[in-house]
């Protein structure tokens, strides 16, 4: 099996990690994000529907049975204890997830060289491990707050900094630009691990 060389895309709320691999996409870069696993996880999988039904109750279920992502979100993001249980949940499926989906390409007949996964709390959960590089995408505190309208629930304030994102990356982007400057940032990522 020829396993592709899998690149983190990590950064703060609104730094433009969705953007990121979007350009990795359009560059020719399988890719897959966390938070797409995570959002299937909690409509299909029935132990984990299960799991956070009987931790939080029916109140996290919309009008359909399913699980109301914003119903959980409004609960976990003020109960960290709640949080921390969800994430030690969802986090060990999502890694398997993206692993899975790393392996059955490096099987394919033309495996990709390179496949990009953007994770928002790479460095949080000491996810870096498990990614042969990784690339933060950074902005100013203000284009992030204009992207993101950000939420006074403390997610931000559980990330790491950026400053100390950027030390541990192996490649590193101020995101306040152009959608085609992006772009060249991710194509002289691309060329250098394809080379």
């Amino acid at each position: 099996m020829a396993r592709p060389l899998a690149v983190a895309i990590t950064g703060g709320i609104g730094a433009g990690k969705s953007a990121a691999l979007e350009s990795f996409a359009r560059h020719g870069g399988p890719t897959v994000s966390s938070g797409e696993i995570v959002h299937r996880l909690l409509r299909e999988d029935d132990e984990v529907c299960a799991g956070i039904v009987e931790r939080f109750g029916d109140g996290v279920l919309d009008a359909a049975g399913a699980i109301d992502r914003a119903k959980l979100g409004s609960i976990v993001f003020i109960d960290a204890e709640g949080l921390a249980w969800l994430e030690a949940l969802l986090h060990p499926r999502v890694a398997r997830e993206y692993g899975a989906w790393r392996d059955h390409l490096g099987r394919g007949s033309d495996p990709p060289q390179v496949v990009a996964i953007e994770v928002p709390l790479l460095y949080e959960t000491g996810g870096e491990t498990r990614f042969d590089k990784v690339v933060v995408i950074t902005a100013p505190p203000e284009v992030r707050a204009r992207r993101a309208r950000l939420a006074a629930d403390g997610r931000e304030q559980r990330l790491l900094p950026d400053a100390e994102k950027v030390r541990r990356a192996d490649f590193a982007y101020v995101n306040d630009g152009s959608l085609e400057e992006l772009d060249a940032f991710v194509a002289g990522v691309l060329e250098r691990l394809r080379a």
